[in-house]
């Protein structure tokens, strides 16, 4: 969680809502991929950093899941990414801060309890407190 942590302050550095991640090789324990949010400098919406993550770990390692990999995010994904965590077969998901707001871990347990859903594990709270609080002076900031 610590590299995703400097992720995040890149993010926050770069006026992004400061979320970061990093995609693991299961096997190696070696970093693939590290991302952080980009929403504002891509001008997309959607472009947040499991999202980011998924795209270029997919490209680097020319295949379309990703199977035997497993993300640590500071923040709670959205249902979004959520779903494309899931579709892209990570099998183990870390985040730091729960996302009161717009998490979708929770709604996403639901889903996940189908058929032919693949089923990715999922552990949250990991160093919330510093996760949270770098959202927390993000906000502050922007708001002054």
């Amino acid at each position: 969680m610590n590299e995703a942590i400097k992720e995040a302050k890149l993010a926050f550095d770069n006026n992004e809502v400061p979320v970061g991640g990093v995609l693991i090789d299961n096997k190696t324990n070696e970093i693939i991929e590290r991302s952080y949010n980009k929403i504002n400098v891509k001008k997309n919406a959607i472009y947040h950093c499991e999202i980011d993550l998924i795209i270029n770990s997919c490209e680097k390692l020319s295949q379309k899941y990703l199977n035997d990999t497993v993300m640590f995010v500071t923040l709670e994904p959205c249902t979004m990414c959520a779903s494309a965590i899931s579709e892209v077969h990570i099998d183990k998901l870390y985040f730091g801060a729960y996302d009161e707001k717009n998490g979708g871990i929770e709604e996403r347990k639901v889903i996940l309890k189908k058929q032919h859903t693949f089923n990715t594990e999922i552990y949250g709270g990991i160093m919330e407190k510093e996760c949270r609080s770098l959202l927390k002076n993000f906000f502050k900031k922007i708001r002054k």
